[in-house]
């Protein structure tokens, strides 16, 4: 039989890629949506899977109408825009554990969730991540826990209002200036088709692993933000010719907390025979006139 995987968080960025990946793999799947979720990253394959909107539907229909073998946990609040902090609670931290204790009680295997390997107290949405993760870890005796700590995705179909998209749309507005900070933080640029590989990775590889799991996941490769804001306008140039705006390093302060290192050690997610492969070049040319 084909496992059954329970996928929240299907409309998104990461959820629509990975939603992909688990269809082309063989995977039954059903998804948790929104009513007003806007689904056209997967209009296309909503006929091949069972849909929930979750604020109409308890969460244990999803559960009784068949066995879930594993549930991947990927929507979340970014908590953007002044959004009131229960809100930004209630996403990534209540429903969580609701999606947890049903998951329990329906003897699901696996739970896989999708943190950050941003620092706990940097704003309210990794408190509340990390918050969730220590009741994942309190919860493991009931239920495996595979904690997948991301770094910073990017590719194609991604929101407008992330990083990377809305640079690459400055620069196609043609803008005159995009004011920075210096650009001195160092990340980990990591392409979408490898997050989604490392998600698979460990699902095929679960009964291998531990009651409580956590995998860092990135290229292991630091580059400055200016280096990659750089290396976008320049691959912009390439593909479309000259491009006016002006990159202003240096005219906006850090952010109070500003991370200016990110530590990533994608050792245990490489044991288990999972790499990146896509170079950040490669996934540059990639995102670089595709829809954003």
């Amino acid at each position: 039989m084909n496992k059954s995987v329970l996928l929240t968080g299907a409309t998104g960025f990461l959820g629509s890629h990975l939603l992909k990946a688990l269809l082309e793999g063989g995977y039954d799947v059903t998804i948790f949506k929104r009513s007003s979720s806007d689904v056209w990253r997967i209009s296309s394959l909503l006929a091949h899977v069972r849909s929930f909107d979750v604020d109409k539907v308890a969460i244990k229909k999803a559960f009784e109408n068949q066995r879930i073998d594993a549930v991947i946990h990927t929507a979340c609040h970014y908590g953007r825009d002044n959004d009131p902090v229960s809100e930004v609670v209630e996403s990534n931290l209540m429903f969580g554990l609701k999606l947890l204790e049903v998951a329990v009680r329906f003897n699901t295997d696996t739970f896989f969730n999708t943190d950050t390997l941003l620092q706990k107290h940097l704003n309210n949405y990794t408190l509340s991540k990390k918050q969730f993760v220590e009741w994942l870890r309190q919860q493991s005796n009931n239920i495996q826990v595979v904690n997948l700590k991301l770094e910073h995705m990017y590719g194609p179909m991604d929101d407008a209002t992330k990083f990377v998209p809305w640079v690459i749309g400055q620069f196609e507005r043609q803008v005159d200036e995009i004011k920075f900070t210096k650009g001195e933080q160092l990340r980990d640029f990591i392409y979408i088709d490898d997050v989604v590989s490392a998600y698979l990775t460990a699902m095929r590889k679960s009964s291998q692993l531990e009651n409580f799991n956590e995998f860092d996941i990135g290229t292991g490769k630091l580059v400055s933000v200016r280096s990659f804001v750089e290396s976008l306008k320049i691959a912009y140039e390439k593909q479309y010719g000259s491009c006016k705006t002006k990159l202003n390093f240096g005219a906006l302060s850090y952010r109070i907390g500003e991370m200016m290192r990110v530590e990533v050690d994608n050792s245990k997610i490489t044991k288990l025979g999972w790499s990146a492969n896509t170079s950040l070049a490669d996934g540059i040319e990639k995102i670089i006139g595709k829809p954003q």
